[in-house]
């Protein structure tokens, strides 16, 4: 196991608090996971959601209401109960931009030790299928790991996506020096995915008003332009908590069809 020690609370609802001793980071972290509590399912798909800069783990269920967007989508549309898996990114500066610093592996910290925290809170997610989504740091955290790791991610679906982590600079008060990066992979999304000829399912979206609508369109055409399928969305909106609401019923939807294939 990677955590020295492993601190849970269930708080109700499904609802579920994780404080972790992680190897990968050196330190603690923090973890909430939602179960769907009707979820009479023996494989639980798993869903990573990355939270963007200045957030941390209870973005995604406070501000982004993601556990009511799942109830809704199993209600509504049938869709099939998920696990959803929101950590912190780590917790460096402004944002840690889900990229490996000189100390800390915040690459490990998401694509080994998040999953393994969750088979501790419900096993059933542990040989299911695994997905990854985020928003603005998050979003570029979700393509460019889930890119990077074909073997563990079954599809990608991000949400006002930074493409390269230089965009950081615009949201971050941390220079990339103070960064200290140790990662060797590609640093822009379009390299990572030109990596592998295997690829998970990959889809992403972005508002028509948001900040980063020219760098999710240039990403779009670059794909396309390397023949990388991919599906691409833009729709009314900015860099908005309502926008993500609203939109991750997509993702989840993308999901489920993956399931399908």
């Amino acid at each position: 196991m990677s955590f020295r020690t492993f601190e849970s609370a269930s708080i109700g609802g499904g609802i579920h608090h994780v404080t972790a001793k992680s190897a990968a980071l050196q330190c603690r972290a923090d973890i909430s996971f939602y179960v769907p509590p009707d979820a009479k399912v023996e494989k639980l798909p798993l869903v990573i959601l990355l939270h963007g800069v200045y957030g941390s783990h209870w973005a995604w269920l406070y501000k982004g209401g993601a556990h009511h967007v799942l109830d809704r989508l199993i209600k509504e549309e049938h869709l099939p109960p998920m696990m959803l898996a929101m950590p912190s990114d780590g917790l460096w500066g402004d944002g840690s931009g889900y990229v490996r610093h000189r100390d800390a592996d915040y690459v490990r910290w998401i694509v080994d030790e998040v999953p393994e925290a969750a088979a501790q809170i419900d096993a059933r997610c542990k040989d299911a299928p695994r997905f990854i989504s985020g928003l603005s740091m998050g979003g570029y955290g979700a393509l460019r790991l889930g890119l990077l790791n074909p073997n563990k991610f079954a599809a990608i679906s991000a949400h006002s996506s930074i493409t390269n982590v230089t965009q950081m600079q615009g949201f971050v008060e941390e220079s990339l020096a103070e960064f200290d990066l140790t990662d060797t992979a590609p640093l822009a999304v379009i390299d990572c995915a030109k990596l592998s000829s295997r690829l998970p399912q990959l889809r992403f979206d972005c508002g028509s008003e948001d900040i980063l609508i020219e760098h999710n369109r240039m990403l779009h055409r670059d794909l396309k332009g390397a023949g990388i399928p991919h599906v691409y969305e833009e729709f009314a909106g900015g860099h908005t908590w309502d926008y993500w609401h609203d939109h991750l019923a997509d993702t989840l939807r993308f999901f489920k069809a993956c399931l399908a294939l």
